[in-house]
């Protein structure tokens, strides 16, 4: 058990206390007490609301009632004082011996520090990427590519199984395009000279390997035949190497899915009707008529019958269809039946949405609310585009792919662990630039390099030390002073950043920490430079270069496991 749950439990056990002792009624509700660090570390080391939360539903004044829980804290061994802030706050400041013991703690722990259980017993469904099988994967999926993998890794690490999926939306328009475009390309492989790429048709090179294949295949049979006769097979041919090649771009960045779900299956399976046909049995979809355009009304609108959903039921503004005037489904009434699909495996699901599709998001979420009966968890998590730059400047477009910058070309050139952690470097609904020069630049104001940094750091410590003939079986860390156990203290925050990123949805925290993380160790090694005495290696001194060696380790550990949530490799030197 890691430090801020033990003193969780620690609380909860002195609030028992105080209910045997008839100091609060028994049953109130604890759920919103908290243990956290203090927001001015000058207060302590450990802060709680309890006093706050708990004074007014067992009518008792705030600080009267911080003072008798104060009283039982404060016999802990682990605890050197107590002091009650303010209205009632309750400011805990711990032993040296008990961040020594936290130090220790990590090492034993190794890979598994920071590891939760609170999403035990949970299934979570994410579904990332999604991009159209129509060419190779560009910058513009990177992002929630990669915000997608490291929620679902970070959703492990808490404690959830997660099921990684892409919705293949291989059924619409588009792919009907990507097919004719296939065909264009399989003509110029048997010799013919198709020119420049007719508009309206995808252009770039990625299809000449697909229209190569579909030459070698069928020979010259589909070259003058009608559409009818070759469209189904093309698409089918085509979308299969699409997805080979998205797959292999994917795994550039080490991103491997478990599941991948056709969206041409799913309405072949009749997965729109059987969805349509519960919500009509519940009432959430009828028969009716949608309102004019607001504005100027087109001449030929006509108002046509749809099956309707009531989204305006869930706070959307206007009820949806899920069929157009044709009978063919809408995206919304395809999209509808997809996660009427996924929440039969789940207890959870979360998309991962570039920003541009904000507009749907209150329909889809009022639609999953309506097929579970508002059983099944649904969160929407939208993306913001990421801008290219060289030195300050836009980056041009790549001819190969048509007209976008493909991301197997920017992993070629700065890296998968560039790539990954630059994502991370921001929320993932706030705006990003990419600037090639700055993400592989070796300075304080790169992140990715500084925290990769404080781990070659580490290692290179652990060589040094090992080459000066350094041997440390036995560590005395009662040699750590104030100033290094605050490193600890900071290394001890890892386990709660997990569990409050995990809630939140928010992977980015995990980066953010890292870097926090990284300056406390950078700092307290550049101490070094100007005072002999603070070096983490010290020849002469063994007894306290294994102690700080120990400490350095134990920072290395914790920014290993944050690195593998976000599919980082932890260098060993730079």
């Amino acid at each position: 058990m890691t430090l801020y749950a033990r003193f969780a439990a620690h609380l909860n056990l002195a609030l028992d206390a105080l209910v045997l002792a008839g100091d609060l009624p028994a049953g109130l509700e604890r759920r919103a007490v908290t243990v956290e660090p203090p927001r001015d570390a000058s207060h302590g080391d450990l802060a709680t609301n309890a006093a706050m939360v708990l004074a007014k539903p067992a009518g008792a004044n705030p600080r009267a009632l911080a003072e008798k829980i104060g009283a039982e804290l404060e016999k802990l061994d682990e605890v050197a004082s107590v002091s009650i802030a303010g209205p009632g706050f309750i400011n805990l400041t711990l032993t040296d011996a008990t961040w020594r013991g936290e130090l220790m703690a990590i090492l034993d722990a190794g890979d598994e520090y920071g590891r939760s259980t609170m999403g035990a017993g949970t299934t979570v469904n994410v579904e990332y990427v999604s991009a159209n099988p129509t060419g190779p994967m560009h910058m513009g999926h990177c992002r929630g590519a990669v915000v997608g993998d490291a929620l679902a890794s970070l959703l492990e690490f808490a404690g959830h199984k997660v099921i990684r999926e892409y919705y293949v939306n291989d059924a619409g328009g588009q792919v009907d395009v990507l097919a004719r475009s296939a065909h264009l390309r399989y003509r110029e492989a048997l010799g013919e000279d198709v020119g420049e790429i007719p508009e309206g048709l995808y252009p770039g090179d990625y299809l000449k390997p697909v229209g190569a294949k579909l030459a070698a295949e069928f020979g010259d049979n589909y070259v003058g035949a009608p559409e009818s006769a070759w469209l189904v097979l093309f698409r089918k041919v085509a979308v299969a190497a699409m997805m080979d090649m998205i797959r292999a771009d994917l795994a550039l960045l080490g991103i491997h899915h478990d599941l991948f779900s056709s969206e041409a299956e799913l309405q072949a399976a009749g997965k729109p009707e059987q969805a349509e046909a519960w919500l009509r049995a519940r009432g959430y979809v009828y028969d009716g008529v949608l309102e004019a355009p607001k504005g100027e009304t087109p001449e030929d609108w006509e108002p046509v019958e749809l099956p309707l959903f009531r989204s305006t039921q869930f706070g959307d503004d206007q009820d949806r269809p899920i069929k157009k005037s044709n009978g063919a489904w809408t995206y919304f009434g395809a999209d509808l039946a997809y996660h009427f699909q996924k929440a039969q495996s789940a207890d959870a699901l979360i998309d991962i949405w570039g920003a541009d599709h904000a507009g749907t998001v209150k329909r889809i979420v009022a639609a999953v609310q309506a097929l579970t009966g508002g059983e099944t968890k649904f969160d929407v998590k939208l993306v913001q585009m990421v801008r290219l730059l060289r030195d300050g400047e836009p980056v041009k477009m790549s001819k190969r792919a048509g007209n976008f910058v493909t991301l197997a070309d920017v992993v070629q050139e700065v890296g998968k662990d560039v790539v990954r952690f630059t994502m991370l470097t921001r929320k993932a609904d706030a705006q990003m630039d990419f600037d090639f020069a700055k993400v592989v630049e070796a300075s304080k104001d790169n992140p990715v390099f500084y925290v990769q940094y404080a781990h070659a750091r580490v290692a290179s410590l652990q060589r040094r030390t090992a080459e000066a003939g350094i041997a440390c079986a036995d560590v005395n860390l009662s040699l750590l002073d104030t100033q290094e156990l605050r490193l600890v203290k900071a290394a001890a925050q890892f386990p709660r950043i997990v569990e409050a990123a995990a809630s939140a949805r928010e992977p980015h925290r995990i980066a953010f920490y890292l870097y926090d993380l990284a300056a406390e160790l950078h700092s307290l090694w550049n101490l070094g430079k100007d005072d002999a005495s603070r070096r983490f290696l010290i020849p002469d001194q063994p007894a306290l270069t294994c102690a700080r060696l120990y400490l350095a380790r134990s920072i290395g550990q914790i920014v290993r496991n944050g690195l593998r949530i976000m599919g980082v490799e932890a260098v060993q030197e730079m």
